[in-house]
C-alpha cells in the first residue's frame, strides 16, 4: 500500500521551509530521518506526519536513514530558530542533518580519539575537591535557573566541577554536551572527559568526513545509554534523545558565535536547549561577556569561583607593566624590552617555559615608504598587505592575493621602503636570535594544519619547547604544567579596532593569557609590555580584576546604547561598484525608516573591509531595546542581503 508523508527537508538548494510529499510502500513514524530525492540530488529529510494522497505526481522516499526518529525537541529547536534568527527552517533543521561535507582535510583521527590524559590532569582530576568546587556544584544544582554563569578565575578546576557534574547527571541516565570554541581544544577536554568518567566520548565536530560525522550522529540517536558528546558548538545538535546537562566552556570565545547562514549563537541556542530538555545549562569562563554577566546577574545565576584548584595563591604570580612609550626601557632589541628579555633568560635557566605573546601574525603589518607615505595594499580588498619573511610575499589576509614586495617604491622610486609593526612571524626570528641555543617554536593561524595546537599542546607538555611564540590561539584554556613566564609584547593590539567589543576582547586576551601561569603547579611571571599602562582595560586585565572592567564597560555601554541595553542587527550588501552599494544601502534604509518602529538605524557605511576583490560592501546597523522590533525589520530586507541578528562585532 502506498503511503503519502510530509517531509521537511534540511538542504542549502532548498529555500523554503514548506515541507514537500514523498510516497514510500512503507510505514515511516513522524521524525524519521529519511533521504530523498531533491531534483538532481538526494537531500536528507525529517518526516513531519503523513497525509493523504496529491493531486499531481509525486517522488519516493529513496531510503530509511534509522528506524530510530529524530528527538522532538530536535524540531522544537529548529522551530525556535526559526523565529529567533530569522530565518527559514530548512536552513535551521540542516543543522541536524547526519552528515556534512567536511570543511577541509585535516588530521581528524588525532581529533577524534581522546587518548591517554596527560599525567598532571590526571592528578588534577583525582585530587579531593576544593572546597570552592564543592560549593560552585551545590550551587549550581540549586540554581532554579535552567541556564548559570559558573564565573571562575583560571586555574580554579571548572573543568573538575563539569566533570562531578556529568558524572552525576550520566549515572541518572541522562546525555551530557560538553562544548569547546575550538575544535583543536577537543582532545584536551576528550582525554580529561574519558580518564575521569570512563566513558568513550563521541567527539564531534564539522572538520569530520561526511562518512564519519553520519556514523557518530547515528550512534548518538541510536545508543540505549546516555552519552557524552564533546565537540565545538555544532555538536549542540547531535541527535541525543535525553539531555541532562550542557555546558559552554570558555563562554566569552567570539568562536561561539556563528559567522555563515544561520548566524546564531551557541550560547542562546545552548539555553533554549536546555529550557526545551530540563536540561542544566553552564556557561564556563574568566572573563563572561559583559551582556552574558549582566542578564545572569538580573537573574542571580552568577556562580563564583575564586579558589585555585591546585592550591596557588595570587602572589605566586609576580606581574610587571612596561611602558613602551619610555625608550629607555630597551636596549639593542625594539621590541623585547631588558625586562623582558631578562625575564626570558631567568625562566630558562630555572628549566621552565615561555610564552611570548603577540595578536599580530606575519613578520610585518604594513610595508610603506617613508619618503613619499606609499602603502603596499592589496588591489582587491584596498588594505594593507601583510608581509611573510619567510616566504618572501606580501599577503592579503582577507582574500589570500600575495606578490613579492618591491625594492624600490613603485610612486617615487625611493628604495628605503620600511616594514612596520611586527608580527609572530618576525618576532620569533628575533627571539631564536636572542636565544639560539633553545627550541622556539611559533604558533598562529598560518601554522599549517598539520602543526595543530594539539601537536604543539603534546610537546609542550613533553619539554620539547622552551620559548613558544604566538597569538590569541595560545589564550585559549590550555593547562602548562612548566610554563614560568608569560611575556605580551604589546598588549593593546586589538584596542585600536573600530568597534564596541575592541575593550571587551583586549582585556579577554590579556586575562586569559596571564592565567596560562602559576595554576597551581609553581610560582610564574608576567612581564607586560603596552603603551597605554594607565588604560582601565589593561589595568584591570593585569590586576585580575573583572569588577573593574565590568563597571567600565556597563558605563560605556549604557551611554551608547550597546548590548546588554539594546539589541543589534546589522545589515551587510555587496555590489560592483561604489555608487551601487551606497544607492542599496540608503534605499534600504530609507524602507526601514518608513516602517516608523522605534529602531535607530546607524549608516550606511563602508564595511570594515570594505572592498573584497572585485565587490564593495556597506552596511546598516540597527539599534533597539526590544528585539522583535528588529525581527520584524528583518522581514522586509531583500533576499541578497545579509542579516546578523545579535552580531558578536560589527566589523
Amino acid at each position: 500500500m502506498m503511503r503519502y508523508y510530509e517531509v521537511l527537508l534540511a538542504d542549502t538548494k532548498y529555500k523554503s521551509g514548506a515541507p514537500l510529499t514523498y510516497s514510500s510502500e512503507d510505514a515511516l513514524e513522524v521524525l524519521n530521518v529519511v533521504s530523498v530525492p531533491l531534483r538532481a540530488r538526494t537531500a536528507t529529510g525529517f518526516v513531519l506526519g503523513e497525509t493523504g494522497k496529491p493531486g499531481f505526481a509525486v517522488k519516493p522516499v529513496k531510503s530509511l536513514v534509522s528506524a530510530h526518529p529524530l528527538p522532538y525537541h530536535c524540531l522544537q529547536l529548529a522551530q525556535w530558530m526559526e523565529v529567533y534568527y530569522a530565518i527559514n527552517l530548512s536552513e535551521s533543521l540542516r543543522q541536524f542533518a547526519p552528515s556534512k561535507p567536511a570543511i577541509r582535510n585535516i588530521k581528524t583521527d588525532s581529533l577524534s580519539n581522546a587518548g591517554p590524559a596527560p599525567q598532571e590532569i590526571q592528578l588534577q582530576m583525582h585530587a579531593p575537591l576544593t572546597a570552592d568546587q564543592k560549593r560552585a556544584i551545590t550551587e549550581i544544582k540549586q540554581s532554579p535557573s535552567t541556564t548559570v554563569l559558573l564565573h571562575g578565575e583560571t586555574g580554579t578546576g571548572k573543568t573538575r566541577v563539569y566533570l562531578e557534574l556529568a558524572k552525576e547527571t550520566l549515572a541518572a541516565g541522562k546525555s551530557v554536551i560538553l562544548l569547546t570554541p575550538e575544535i583543536s581544544l577537543t582532545t584536551q577536554l576528550a582525554a580529561a572527559a574519558q580518564a575521569y568518567l570512563q566513558i568513550k566520548p563521541i567527539v564531534m565536530h564539522s572538520q569530520l568526513s561526511a562518512a564519519k560525522r553520519k556514523q557518530l550522529w547515528l550512534r548518538s540517536l541510536e545508543a540505549e545509554q546516555p552519552q557524552l558528546i564533546i565537540g565545538p558548538r555544532s555538536a549542540l545538535f547531535s541527535a541525543v534523545p535525553s539531555i541532562g546537562l550542557i555546558v559552554v566552556d570558555e563562554a566569552h570565545e567570539p568562536a561561539y558565535k556563528q559567522e555563515q547562514t544561520p548566524r546564531y549563537s551557541a550560547l542562546r541556542v545552548a539555553s533554549q536547549l536546555g529550557a526545551l530538555t530540563g536540561a542544566k545549562v553552564i556557561y564556563g569562563t574568566a572573563t563572561p561577556n559583559a551582556a552574558d554577566y549582566y542578564v545572569a546577574d538580573e537573574r542571580s545565576a552568577v556562580v563564583r569561583m575564586t579558589e585555585m584548584a591546585m592550591g596557588s595563591t595570587e602572589g605566586d604570580v609576580s606581574i610587571e607593566v612596561i611602558d613602551l612609550k619610555d625608550r629607555r626601557n630597551f636596549g639593542s632589541n625594539h621590541y623585547l624590552s631588558r625586562k623582558m628579555i631578562e625575564a626570558i633568560s631567568t625562566t630558562l635557566a630555572a628549566k621552565k617555559q615561555v610564552i611570548v605573546y603577540l595578536n599580530r601574525r606575519g613578520s610585518a603589518r604594513v610595508i610603506l615608504c617613508d619618503n613619499c607615505g606609499w602603502r603596499d595594499l592589496c588591489p582587491n580588498c584596498d588594505v594593507s598587505l601583510v608581509y611573510h619573511a619567510d616566504q618572501h610575499l606580501a599577503k592579503c589576509h582577507i582574500c589570500g592575493y600575495a606578490h613579492q614586495p618591491p625594492v624600490q617604491c613603485p610612486n617615487c622610486g625611493n628604495t628605503d621602503v620600511i616594514y612596520k609593526t611586527i608580527g609572530t612571524k618576525a618576532l620569533a626570528d628575533q627571539v631564536e636570535k636572542l636565544f639560539p641555543d633553545r627550541a622556539v617554536a611559533r604558533f598562529d593561524s598560518d601554522n599549517k594544519t598539520d602543526e595543530s595546537l594539539n601537536e604543539v599542546y603534546q610537546d609542550l607538555l613533553g619539554g620539547k619547547i622552551d620559548i613558544l611564540v604566538g597569538t590569541q590561539l595560545l589564550a585559549k584554556g590550555l593547562d602548562l604544567p612548566k610554563l614560568g613566564l608569560v611575556a605580551v609584547v604589546s598588549a593593546e593590539s586589538s584596542l585600536t579596532l573600530p568597534d564596541f567589543t575592541a575593550e571587551e576582547r583586549t582585556f579577554q586576551l590579556l586575562y586569559q593569557i596571564i592565567g596560562r601561569v602559576g595554576r597551581g603547579h609553581s610560582k610564574g611571571q608576567v612581564v607586560v609590555q603596552t603603551y597605554e599602562p594607565d588604560s582601565v582595560v589593561i589595568r584591570a586585565a593585569v590586576g585580575r580584576d573583572y569588577r573593574l572592567f565590568y563597571e567600565h564597560t556597563l558605563k560605556e555601554r549604557q551611554a551608547f546604547r550597546f548590548p546588554p541595553f539594546s539589541y543589534l542587527m546589522k545589515l551587510t550588501v555587496r555590489r560592483a561598484t561604489v555608487n551601487g552599494v551606497q544607492n542599496a544601502s540608503q534605499k534600504l534604509k530609507d524602507e526601514l525608516a518608513a516602517q516608523g518602529r522605534p529602531v535607530e538605524v546607524i549608516g550606511p557605511t563602508p564595511a570594515f573591509y570594505a572592498r573584497r576583490g572585485k565587490y564593495f560592501y556597506y552596511q546598516l546597523v540597527c539599534k533597539s531595546k526590544d528585539r522583535d522590533h528588529l525581527l520584524a525589520l528583518a522581514q522586509i530586507v531583500p533576499a541578497d542581503w545579509q542579516i546578523d541578528l545579535d552580531p558578536a562585532d560589527l566589523l
